[in-house]
């Protein structure tokens, strides 16, 4: 690695996603940047504009320790900044779903972060440095039919807060981006159907919509996420202890962010009846109960 780079690792960094885009950001920022993946094939083209590239599994604990063992000798021991983008959508009824899948959502969003951030902590440590951990609005707000996914990212915003706590006795950071709907191809990945015998069925319709609704409603472009996300990211330090200047602790960019960031000052009663207006559940409830008097009938 070139003296003096800023060193950033990136998990989840396939063509097409946030961790794509923020790769290339920091690497037109003069950063050295090590992007990971399952399938590294897919990252030929960032290794040919100079990025490290790295096989990563955050859900493999082998995988992990074989990647910080790379990563160390590419950085010479030191990490100034990790990001915890790697992940899966997981779009269903709350009770529709089927406990494997929660498990493997919950093994890559919620439990891949957690190991990361523990393997990577001897690298980061003596660069003061600093983790990124991609979360989303739909933890502040009720986010129709995604109850699992925003489980495992208010899971995360809990966790940021005591680790954040935790590690600054030894000078590192914690920021958690707070995601808006943005531009990506996470939606294609995990194509999933209402059950036959989900309660929802008469409603199949908005389950079709909402699957694609942060690729449809006020989506913000990849790359102006990014940059945004990178230039906070690489703010430092600050002063005064980070209260002035630096990267700060909640990072909130994105379709609708503003919105949701709202949602926070006001009661929680009333925020979520608002987002179920917006959502149409009253509509929703009444073409269950037609469709279920006209079975009856």
């Amino acid at each position: 690695m070139s003296a003096g780079k800023t060193s950033v690792l990136i998990t989840g960094c396939s063509p097409g996603g946030i961790g794509h885009a923020l790769a290339m950001v920091f690497h037109k920022r003069g950063c050295h940047v090590i992007a990971t993946a399952r399938n590294t094939a897919a990252l030929e083209s960032m290794r040919d504009v100079g990025m490290s590239v790295v096989q990563l599994d955050v859900t493999d604990t082998a995988s992990i320790a074989v990647c910080k063992a790379e990563v160390a000798k590419i950085t010479d021991g030191r990490l100034d900044i990790l990001v915890n983008n790697a992940g899966r959508t997981h779009t269903i009824p709350a009770l529709d779903m089927e406990l494997d899948d929660v498990r493997a959502t919950y093994e890559a969003n919620v439990f891949g972060p957690m190991l990361m951030c523990q393997a990577f902590i001897g690298l980061l440590i003596p660069a003061r440095g600093l983790i990124v951990n991609i979360s989303s609005v739909s933890t502040v707000v009720p986010y129709l039919f995604g109850a699992i996914y925003s489980s495992t990212k208010g899971a995360i915003n809990v966790y940021s807060r005591a680790l954040r706590m935790e590690l600054r006795p030894f000078g590192v950071r914690v920021m958690v981006a707070m995601t808006g709907t943005v531009r990506s191809n996470i939606a294609s990945h995990f194509p999933r159907a209402l059950p036959p015998g989900s309660l929802y069925r008469p409603v199949d319709d908005v389950f079709q919509w909402r699957l694609t609704f942060s690729q449809t409603s006020a989506t913000m472009p990849t790359e102006v996420y990014a940059r945004k996300l990178v230039g906070a990211a690489l703010r430092g330090e600050g002063w005064l202890g980070g209260l002035v200047g630096g990267s700060p602790d909640w990072f909130w960019a994105g379709g609708m962010a503003l919105t949701g960031w709202m949602a926070t000052l006001i009661p929680t009663w009333l925020s979520e009846r608002l987002v179920a207006r917006f959502f149409g559940i009253g509509r929703m409830g009444r073409r269950i109960q037609e469709a279920a008097r006209a079975k009856k009938d």
